[in-house]
């Protein structure tokens, strides 16, 4: 299935990334790659996007496991395109991915960090690629149906 591959190598980029930030660089710090521009700052996130509800990992939890559920439960009613299976496998590994970090850590690591935007993780970018996608896949499908 399209949707645990897309999940899983999500989920071990995202896994694997942050091992190595954890390993070789201390907390807080910050690796200019564009100064001024784009560093590598690792830094743990407790909360949601922009760090919104900070501490309440549990709802985090509830809402992944909540989210891998659903998908089972309705998993033979899955759209077929790849545009939403892929869309679908970004958005649960992105998913898995931050949920791991606040089960075992209690905090996301972060460390894309481009000054203008806060910092964030490989999980987030599956997220916001696959609700996307989901999205673009929803638009498109529902003008097929109106014509």
């Amino acid at each position: 299935m399209q949707v645990l591959g897309v999940a899983l190598l999500i989920t071990l980029l995202d896994q694997g990334s942050k091992f190595l930030i954890r390993q070789y660089m201390l907390l807080h710090e910050s690796i200019p790659v564009l100064p001024g521009f784009f560093h590598i700052t690792y830094i743990l996130n407790k909360g949601a996007a922009f760090g919104i509800l900070e501490n309440q990992r549990w709802i985090f939890l509830a809402i992944a496991a909540l989210l891998f559920g659903t998908c089972f439960f309705f998993r033979h009613k899955l759209p077929q395109s790849l545009v939403a299976q892929a869309g679908i496998g970004l958005l649960l590994g992105g998913a898995l991915g931050n949920a791991l970090d606040r089960f075992w850590r209690g905090a996301v690591t972060d460390f894309f960090d481009f000054r203008i935007w806060p910092v964030f993780n490989i999980a987030d970018i599956g997220i916001v690629t696959g609700v996307a996608l989901l999205l673009w896949y929803c638009w498109t499908h529902n003008s097929d149906e109106r014509r």
